[in-house]
């Protein structure tokens, strides 16, 4: 097996990662169409320095490259949207298109999992659209479950769902 097919490394992301993660972000969440160029999430998603500095955020190492992020929130955190007391949050979760199918995402997904649990978190929480349908597949696999009570609308009216997972008991 080439290096090439190698399941991708994950860890949390050192200083000389930021830019990527921030690039990587932007290329997925505004070149893929879910976000507007316009909307002012923009320099939150390409601001990875920033997301460092108040969250966890996990990189995808594949080849070389960081191919894949997500920005890991405690509750009561600045990054915290939706997590209450006793769950832990993932968002802008983002893959290089030159890698879906290698199994990036689900990585990532599992490790905040296995995060959740060492730390004695009841449950893992995010937000999505209706339009990442990829991730959504991810989700469903993991066994995410839907919560409705919980779903939200940004501040320009975009319908958001958040899934949350509950965690085997410590």
């Amino acid at each position: 097996m080439g290096d090439s097919d190698a399941t991708p490394q994950i860890r949390t992301a050192r200083p000389d990662d930021l830019d990527a993660v921030g690039e990587l972000t932007l290329e997925v969440y505004v070149g893929e169409g879910y976000i507007r160029r316009s909307s002012p999430y923009v320099s939150e998603l390409g601001d990875g320095a920033r997301r460092a500095a108040h969250a966890q955020i996990l990189v995808a190492e594949h080849g070389g490259a960081i191919v894949g992020s997500l920005t890991v929130a405690r509750p009561g955190t600045v990054y915290a949207d939706v997590a209450r007391p006793g769950e832990i949050e993932f968002r802008m979760l983002a893959v290089s298109k030159a890698v879906r199918g290698l199994g990036v995402g689900t990585a990532l997904v599992r490790k905040v999992i296995e995060i959740g649990a060492a730390e004695g978190f009841a449950a893992v929480v995010l937000t999505t659209m209706p339009a990442m349908v990829d991730a959504r597949r991810i989700y469903d696999r993991l066994g995410f479950v839907a919560t409705p009570e919980r779903d939200w609308r940004t501040d320009a009216g975009d319908a958001l769902t958040v899934m949350r997972l509950d965690l085997p008991a410590a």
